[in-house]
């Protein structure tokens, strides 16, 4: 086996995987574990795909997906930021997995430095790991806002002793629920530009705020790699369906990799997703009831003794402090499943410093789920 093979589990999937082989055997399995909407896709998505199945005729698409999708994107940008973006810099992908991989492979070489939070997404340092590059963590708290800051950047290259090639910045951001306001985004990337730093902006979770500004990085510059999904707010996980946008002058470059490593994005899904964002009303009617399971975890979870250790703005996850009943989250989150049938995830996946004392817990799931497994928790830490 090679080196690159030698990174760290997602331990959120391993924890879904075991929750599953329980839910199989019969247990009544309540998963908090992973983002992973109770919602389905919406119903003109499903139609649009339903007459695709019927026609028959999928095929291959161009690398960065179709032009009918690309403006329809472009024109939910203008409709949504008052932003006017060329469809010829959306790339579509397969899922905003592919994304990363794409921009880390065409913004970087191996050994370069790239900048993340910590708390953050664990696939961001694994994929960088199994890619040769070194992931600065930096710390975010409630002294930085709980985000970056061009002022702990360079911090962090100081300490690394080299430059920073790239930052990488989610917002709202996985597991915290920050959402970074556009003034803030606008220094970091200016601080960027001028230090001829990549600045990727990891936006998946946009739709999915609550409290706060949300704003896209395109709105304080063009000189930015924007990452997002119609997995979350559009409730399209296991569709795959991603997409980025590029500066004009990297296009090609992320094209060619794409080509060769994914051919194309799957037709069935770019058909879903373009009728997808015509969806916003029904769309907005899943996020109201996110947001009313978010009122009650910020409601039940301090009343059982988890205390919420970010501002669960956006997205939809609790981060949690566990330290009043453990010191190793991993072995609470196995204990919760086996014991209680609760599923959530262990913060060591989001935090390899702190996070033995953290856990995540996702409320994407269905009100009645959120207040049965508040019950049971309540209940097993009396």
């Amino acid at each position: 086996m090679s080196k690159r093979s030698a990174v760290e589990p997602f331990h959120a999937m391993d924890v879904l995987a075991e929750a599953t082989r329980r839910r199989e055997a019969g247990h009544p399995v309540i998963s908090m574990a992973v983002g992973q909407p109770v919602h389905p896709a919406p119903k003109a998505a499903l139609e649009a795909a339903r007459r695709a199945l019927e026609d028959g005729r999928l095929g291959y698409t161009d690398a960065l997906g179709t032009l009918s999708l690309k403006t329809a994107i472009a024109e939910d940008y203008q409709g949504r930021h008052g932003l006017v973006i060329d469809p010829q810099r959306i790339a579509v992908t397969t899922g905003s997995s592919a994304g990363f991989n794409l921009a880390f492979l065409a913004l970087f070489d191996p050994g370069d430095c790239v900048a993340i939070a910590r708390p953050g997404y664990p696939a961001y340092r694994n994929i960088m790991a199994a890619l040769g590059l070194r992931a600065v963590e930096i710390e975010a708290n409630a002294e930085t806002g709980f985000t970056l800051t061009p002022e702990s950047l360079e911090r962090a290259a100081a300490e690394a002793g080299r430059p920073l090639r790239g930052v990488l910045l989610a917002s709202p951001a996985n597991p915290t629920g920050t959402v970074t306001g556009r003034a803030r985004l606008k220094s970091l990337a200016e601080y960027c530009r001028a230090q001829s730093i990549a600045f990727i902006s990891d936006e998946i979770y946009h739709g999915l705020t609550f409290a706060g500004e949300e704003a896209t990085a395109l709105e304080v510059s063009d000189d930015v790699v924007v990452i997002n999904s119609f997995s979350k707010y559009y409730c399209m996980t296991g569709w795959r369906i991603g997409w980025m946008v590029l500066p004009e002058s990297q296009v090609r470059a992320f094209e060619r990799i794409a080509q060769s490593l994914y051919i194309s994005p799957p037709e069935l899904s770019q058909i879903a997703a373009e009728a997808a964002l015509g969806a916003r009303q029904e769309l907005d009617g899943y996020k109201r009831s996110y947001a009313a399971n978010r009122d009650l975890l910020l409601k039940r979870l301090p009343e059982i003794g988890l205390s919420i250790a970010s501002p669960m703005d956006g997205a939809f996850y609790a981060y949690v402090d566990v330290s009043r009943f453990t010191n190793d989250s991993m072995a609470f989150a196995r204990r919760m499943l086996a014991e209680i049938n609760v599923a959530a995830t262990p913060g060591h996946d989001f935090d390899p410093v702190e996070g033995h004392r953290a856990m995540r817990f996702s409320y994407a799931g269905s009100a009645e789920e959120m207040t049965e497994a508040m019950d049971r928790i309540a209940r097993w830490l009396k």
